[in-house]
């Protein structure tokens, strides 16, 4: 049975994410960082990283919403 990934590589986005590799629920939900009063929104792609961790799930960036205040 293939192992579930539990960890994705981020591209795109604002250059300052403190983090590259992050967590994942589940493998093709987006995934939504918070950062800087907002948060920053990215989506699977088909494609995969070699990283450190093993081959990694690529997802991309695609927006950022504001939070309000």
């Amino acid at each position: 049975m293939a192992k579930t990934a539990t960890k994705a590589v981020l591209e795109g986005g604002p250059e300052e994410l403190p983090e590259r590799v992050v967590p994942i629920e589940r493998p093709g939900d987006d995934v939504k960082i918070p950062f800087r009063n907002g948060y920053e929104h990215f989506r699977a792609t088909p494609r995969t990283q070699d990283t450190a961790e093993g081959p990694l799930p690529v997802y991309e960036w695609w927006e950022r919403t504001e939070l309000p205040g």
